[in-house]
């Protein structure tokens, strides 16, 4: 029987951000995908939160959407201070 898949708090919210980042600026998946030189399908499995991407993955994605690292990682950092539910 298959183990039961662990999720990772931090994942999905980066997810979270970077689907937001990637709707403010209207674009789909595919044109990030495009402009990211990464597959749609390894995006959209980012955005739900289902791998945590590499540091250089990361860094390369807020770039190509225009945004602060700096803020983004802030953002995750507040995430983690949070009482969980």
């Amino acid at each position: 029987m298959p183990q039961a898949r662990t999720v990772n708090a931090d994942a999905v919210q980066f997810g979270a951000i970077l689907r937001r980042l990637r709707e403010q600026r209207g674009w789909t998946l595919r044109k990030l995908a495009t402009r990211s030189g990464m597959s749609a399908a390894y995006l959209s499995i980012v955005e739900r939160g289902g791998n945590v991407p590499s540091l250089t993955t990361v860094l390369e994605l807020i770039e190509v959407l225009g945004g602060d690292i700096a803020e983004v990682m802030r953002e995750l950092a507040a995430a983690r201070n949070r009482p969980q539910r």
